[in-house]
This record gives C-alpha cells, sequence and structure tokens, in this order.
C-alpha cells in the first residue's frame, strides 16, 4: 500500500477542453451552481463512436458545454452510449436529453433507473407532510421550520431531464466492454444505492463512491427516514478493498483523478469512524440531530447547506441507534432527543 495519493493532472480541464488520462479515455469537467462547483464526465473512444460516463446536471449552461465538447474534442463520430453511475442529478441529470435528442442507449443499474424515472415525475410545489415530519423529529428550529414549510422545496425535476422509458442493466459482478476494454461491475453503497463502479486493469471508474480529499455525503431523507446508509457505506468500502491496488488509476466523479486507493478507502473508512466517535461523546448530553452538527462536521453550516447536513447527521444517528449505542426518546414537541446509552 502506497502512503500517499497521487494526483496525475493538477489542473483540471476547462470548459469546453478534455484531457486524455488514458488512451482513449478523456476527462471532462461540467459546472454545478453549488458549492462543490463541478462534476466530472468521462468520454470513453468505441473506434467509431463515443461512450459517456455521466452527464451533469440539465442547465442551459450544461447543455451548452456538451455542445460545445460534441462540435469541439468529441466531433468527427457519434455518442451512442451512456453509462450512468448512479441516479444523483448532476450525475444523470442529462441522460433523457441525450436518449431523445441523440439517441444514446442508456445504461445503469435498475436501482438508479427506477428511482431517477420516479423522482422526476415526482414534482412537489410544497414540502410534503412527511417530509415536515421528518424536520420535526430532527429538531429543525422553529424559524427555519416555518421557512421550509412555506418555500417550495427542491424537486429533481428541476436539473433532470424528462426520462424516456427504456435502459440497459447492469448488475454486480458482470463484465462490460466500453472504450476497448473490458470492465468488471462492482456496486457501491451508501451515497446511492446500487452504485456502479467499473474496474479495468489499473483503472477505476469510480464516480461519488471513490472520491478523494472529500467525502460524499450520506444522507437520510423523509423517503426513508429510517436508512442506515452509513453501515452500507462502511460495508461497501470494506468489500472494495479486496480490489485496490496502489497503482491503479482512479478516475472520479469530483475533483481531480489519483492513485492510491488502498489508502483512500482506509481513509474514507476512518472519516466515519471519527466521525461516529465524536458523536457519540457528543451525546453524553442529551441532543436532537440539529444539535449536533458541530462534532460531525467541526464547522458551523449555513442554510444553503443545511438539509444535506441534517440528512447526514441522521445518518450517523441512526448507525449509532441501529447498533444499540444510543437510546432515542421523542420529546413533547415532536423531536427525537438521543444519547448514549453509556451515560443515559
Amino acid at each position: 500500500m502506497t502512503d500517499t495519493i497521487y494526483y496525475p493532472h493538477e489542473v483540471p480541464p476547462g470548459q469546453g477542453e478534455v484531457i486524455e488520462v488514458k488512451p482513449g479515455i478523456l476527462w471532462m469537467r461540467l459546472p454545478l451552481p453549488l458549492r462543490l462547483d463541478h462534476v466530472n464526465a468521462y468520454a470513453l473512444d468505441d473506434g467509431d463512436s463515443w461512450t459517456l460516463v455521466d452527464t451533469g446536471f440539465d442547465t442551459k449552461k450544461t447543455r451548452a458545454v456538451w455542445h460545445e465538447l460534441l462540435q469541439g474534442p468529441l466531433s468527427g463520430k457519434p455518442v451512442k452510449r451512456l453509462f450512468v453511475t448512479h441516479y444523483h442529478p448532476d450525475h444523470i441529470g442529462l441522460a433523457g436529453w441525450f436518449q431523445t435528442h441523440f439517441g444514446v442507449e442508456l445504461i445503469t443499474t435498475r436501482t438508479s433507473w427506477l428511482t431517477a424515472r420516479m423522482l422526476v415525475l415526482d414534482e412537489q410545489p410544497k414540502a410534503t407532510p412527511e417530509t415536515l415530519l421528518f424536520y420535526k423529529r430532527a429538531g429543525v428550529v422553529e424559524s427555519l421550520y416555518e421557512k421550509k414549510k412555506q418555500e417550495r422545496p427542491f424537486n429533481f425535476c428541476d436539473v433532470v431531464a424528462p426520462m424516456p422509458q427504456g435502459y440497459t442493466r447492469v448488475q454486480e459482478g458482470e463484465s462490460i466492454t466500453l472504450g476497448g476494454r473490458d470492465w468488471i461491475i462492482r456496486m457501491g453503497n451508501g451515497h446511492a444505492a446500487e452504485h456502479a463502479t467499473l474496474w479495468s486493469g489499473d483503472i477505476v471508474l469510480g464516480g461519488d463512491q471513490l472520491l478523494p480529499s472529500i467525502s460524499p455525503n450520506l444522507g437520510v431523507y423523509a423517503t426513508e427516514p429510517a436508512a442506515n446508509p452509513v453501515l452500507e457505506w462502511l460495508e461497501a468500502c470494506n468489500r472494495l478493498k479486496k480490489y485496490a491496488l496502489s497503482n491503479q488509476l482512479v478516475l472520479p466523479g469530483h475533483k481531480l483523478p489519483f492513485r492510491g486507493l488502498p489508502l483512500r478507502l482506509e481513509q474514507l473508512i476512518d472519516n466515519h469512524v471519527g466521525a461516529l466517535k465524536r458523536l457519540l461523546s457528543h451525546l453524553e448530553l442529551p441532543h436532537t440531530a440539529h444539535e449536533c452538527f458541530l462534532p460531525l462536521f467541526k464547522r458551523e453550516i449555513g442554510e444553503g447547506e443545511y438539509g444535506l447536513a441534517l440528512g447526514e447527521t441522521v445518518a450517523h444517528l441512526n448507525y449509532l441507534y441501529s447498533a444499540d449505542k444510543v437510546t432515542r426518546t421523542l420529546r413533547s414537541d415532536g423531536a427525537y432527543e438521543y444519547q448514549s446509552k453509556t451515560t443515559s
């Protein structure tokens, strides 16, 4: 195992540009209107056509960047296939656009396709009763709760194009040929259910399962309030460790391509193990989820990050509660209060 993370390319591609990270594999970067301001996409050379990996949000700006790419470094042959690693909108946002306007074959997992197609059809003008109950149980302060109650929430369809029927399914352990290479599908979990990663010799397409320098969000939401994504994440990281080699070039969904995957997987595990220890110590006194941000994230959380932070906090609390490390008591105001069992 190497004791360092190595970045072969210290500067990402500019807008409408590509970097060839391996023969026949091009790295592209697409803008996001978020604190994390980009998502990576890749083009695999199939000889007479391209296979793309992930798409970015469905926005005018992202479509314009794709037009630049298709008329520039990708010109001369069509895009015939699109592989989507997971259903989050920054990865699947333009899948339907590519299917409808370019006739591409969409390749992804069944969970990703079903979830994305369900969510893109589920537009909500206001927070649902289930979401409001989730906020109440998490101890969201009254002023913010009332604001969430009145405002239009984020909807998947805001940044994901309509998705037509039809896709090609991939499953754990299958082999697929893309860009002249044979890849093995290995599923991640925790950040997104049935998150596909692709492994071919000394190169890995890691999506958001295998990121350098940041840890992907592990969130719980009103759709499945008892979910335990931290447990699923730790299981997936430990399972993928046996395939990880120091010389593999990992092409992630965000940040820079890197080598040193065995070490990085240990870091990704340790990040959440450490967070759980800090949280358990914090819960020597009873607290709601809203009151647990500082020990988890080691910084203040602003309103723009609040939703993701709350989901991740509940995820860590669910892990401790499922592991019988904490008690959970329903207060008279409707909020759950958690406390370490060693002191309760």
